[in-house]
């Protein structure tokens, strides 16, 4: 660690409710939880934040999504997609937003990170569907969004801070690598713990990096091996220190095959075009 203890303190003693999550988006989060939830709930909810409206129905209309009718409102485009992919597209919609700041380099990171989670949550997607697990698609594409957001809360933090300047650090691109490499999983899961997310996407955020994954987790499984990917495909531009050396068992354990890993590839390239 080459950063100051002092600034590790500092770090540990900002708002645990930091811009991480869209509200709207978090309660719809958490709503799925419910396996009662309607549809008309989940609109109801959306409609709460017409900004976030305008960008679900946006992305809904886009052709990755639209098939042969496009909607003309938020609930066409629940009926449409269903509760999970709405989800999604809300929660894709709502953290884009939210990776901007107005310091030069804490906002180039947080594009890059923003391109890196949205190419993972694709890239998850993408390989559980080759893979045969399409069951697990829509929270793979949530467990790949997600699964980087300790960087996200300690941009937000190290920018609270060199804001307040009450102490010295410099605040460049190297000093935000160690940090993430030092504290992304653990600040990532006490953000997930502190906002209730189900535990499913709390355990990759908190298992990620691991050394071991159990072999019957497979979303984990899917998770670590599109992470380890992104740096092969030029999509993570800060891995430092914080991947496994290989992911020879994930591949194996989840019999993915060449022609998977091509398809991994092209999905995640194209999420970035």
């Amino acid at each position: 660690m080459s950063f100051s203890i002092e600034l590790r303190y500092q770090i540990c003693q900002q708002p645990i409710d930091l811009p991480v999550f869209n509200p709207v988006a978090l309660e719809l989060l958490q709503l799925l939880a419910n396996p009662e939830t309607e549809i008309k709930d989940v609109t109801k909810i959306i409609n709460k934040d017409q900004a976030l409206s305008l960008q679900i129905l946006r992305m809904a209309n886009s052709p990755a999504y639209a098939g042969r009718y496009k909607s003309e409102t938020i609930k066409d485009a629940v009926n449409r997609l269903g509760v999970k992919q709405i989800t999604n597209l809300a929660m894709a919609a709502s953290q884009a937003a939210l990776h901007t700041s107005g310091i030069p380099v804490v906002n180039d990171m947080m594009h890059f990170l923003w391109l890196h989670s949205h190419a993972c949550a694709i890239g998850c997607q993408s390989l559980a569907v080759s893979i045969g697990h399409r069951e697990l698609a829509d929270q793979a594409y949530l467990a790949g969004l997600l699964h980087d957001i300790g960087k996200l809360y300690l941009l937000k933090a190290m920018e609270q801070i060199s804001l307040a300047g009450e102490i010295k650090f410099e605040l460049d691109r190297e000093t935000l690598l160690d940090v993430f490499s030092s504290m992304h999983v653990e600040q990532g899961f006490r953000i997930m713990y502190h906002w209730d997310i189900p535990t499913v996407y709390s355990s990759i955020v908190a298992n990620h990096h691991a050394d071991y994954f159990h072999p019957h987790d497979t979303l984990l499984g899917i998770v670590r091996l599109v992470n380890f990917m992104s740096m092969h495909y030029e999509l993570n531009s800060f891995p430092r220190f914080v991947q496994p050396q290989d992911v020879d068992p994930e591949i194996s354990v989840l019999q993915v095959s060449e022609e998977s890993l091509e398809q991994l590839e092209t999905d995640m390239r194209a999420s970035c075009a």
